[in-house]
């Protein structure tokens, strides 16, 4: 356990959740994380929510109780709601229980932007708390119950030290000047969107190496694609325990015709070959009779717009290298897209950027424009 603290009060009930819903509601501030089991099953979801007080460390276990009378803290833009590296979480309660977020402190983005060179929770923590977090439970299954003592206290410590970390940073953005750029990258953290999950017919596309392929070969690859999600799905596991992209893409550029030329194709080990070896063929041959694969035009960007993007992206990374922080802290990549497409010409063009916030565009317009109008 870490060190003297006490143990975190675990949630498993719905009967506990309006009385945890009372006490956290009555704090200014929160500290949250939460868990998710995203490389044990299919489809994965948050199995706890970490909340932390000033007084108490909190677990919550959404597969044992019904965290959706929760919402009201994470919209209240009267109460602070304190994590670190918020994206993640952010998506996934949005994806699970279509929470909307408001006043945010999000103590990675508040490191970033001060140009600390270290960012990450743990290397936070031993630094400025001499706290040293267990690094075997990173990679948890947190869908899996009972959870042990340790676990509950690794979880906790996601948390129960954010409100001092919090502090530090609070501290050197105000006295740096920063705390407004800070803020407005809090803002756009909150109104981040949930991938949809619509069946996407060129999700295949994505494995790594995919457009390496002939468009033959990225037939079979899709064939070979939709067998192994239908495996994942079946057994409730990611795919990648199915098969890996790697093997996918071997399979798919030596087109085996029979099992014996299985063995010789890259990750098809003994044990694969006799469990996947007859529909792997059948799915090769599936992809040799289908039309040939031809590369989705929905998001081609023209060479202009290509161009004016390098262009903003040269700008980016030198102004980041005089700071001394990472590129995207400037201004975000989305809003480098936005930027080229639409190449704003005034100030007033600016404002109407969904992605570039009043902070960036008073700091960056002026040079943003001139980039440009930089023929």
């Amino acid at each position: 356990m870490s060190g003297l603290l006490p143990p975190p009060h675990l949630i498993e009930a719905d009967a506990d959740v309006a009385p945890l819903m009372k006490v956290l509601a009555a704090e200014p501030a929160l500290a949250v994380d939460t868990e998710s089991n995203s490389l044990f099953v299919y489809r994965e979801r948050v199995c706890l929510i970490q909340f932390s007080t000033p007084q108490a460390d909190y677990i919550v276990d959404p597969l044992r109780a019904d965290v959706r009378p929760l919402a009201p803290l994470f919209a209240n833009p009267q109460q602070q709601k304190i994590f670190h590296a918020a994206e993640y979480d952010i998506l996934s309660l949005k994806r699970d229980y279509g929470f909307e977020f408001a006043n945010l402190f999000d103590t990675m983005v508040a490191a970033r932007t001060l140009g600390w060179t270290q960012t990450g929770l743990a290397a936070l923590l031993e630094q400025h708390f001499g706290v040293k977090m267990n690094k075997k439970h990173q990679r948890a299954n947190w869908g899996k119950r009972p959870l042990s003592a340790e676990q509950l206290d690794y979880a906790r410590l996601d948390t129960h030290y954010l409100f001092q970390l919090r502090d530090l940073l609070l501290a050197e953005l105000t006295q740096t000047g920063r705390l407004a750029e800070a803020q407005e990258e809090f803002d756009r953290l909150a109104r981040l969107k949930p991938e949809t999950t619509t069946p996407d017919p060129h999700a295949f596309w994505r494995v790594s190496g995919a457009h390496d392929l002939d468009a033959r070969q990225a037939a079979i690859l899709n064939e070979l694609f939709l067998y192994r999600d239908r495996q994942a799905r079946r057994h409730d596991v990611p795919p990648f325990k199915v098969m890996s992209d790697a093997t996918l893409v071997a399979l798919a550029k030596q087109a085996p015709q029979r099992k014996e030329d299985l063995r010789g194709v890259f990750g098809m080990t003994a044990g694969q070959i006799a469990r996947h070896g007859e529909e792997l063929l059948a799915a090769v041959k599936r992809g040799l009779a289908a039309p040939p694969a031809r590369r989705p035009r929905s998001a081609p960007k023209p060479d202009e717009v290509r161009e004016r993007f390098e262009k903003l992206r040269r700008w980016r990374r030198q102004k980041a290298q005089a700071r001394g922080v990472e590129s995207d802290v400037i201004v975000p990549r989305e809003a480098l897209w936005e930027l080229a497409r639409r190449v704003p010409r005034t100030t007033a063009d600016l404002a109407s950027l969904e992605h570039l916030g009043p902070w960036r565009r008073q700091m960056y317009g002026a040079e943003i424009l001139e980039v440009l109008a930089d023929k």
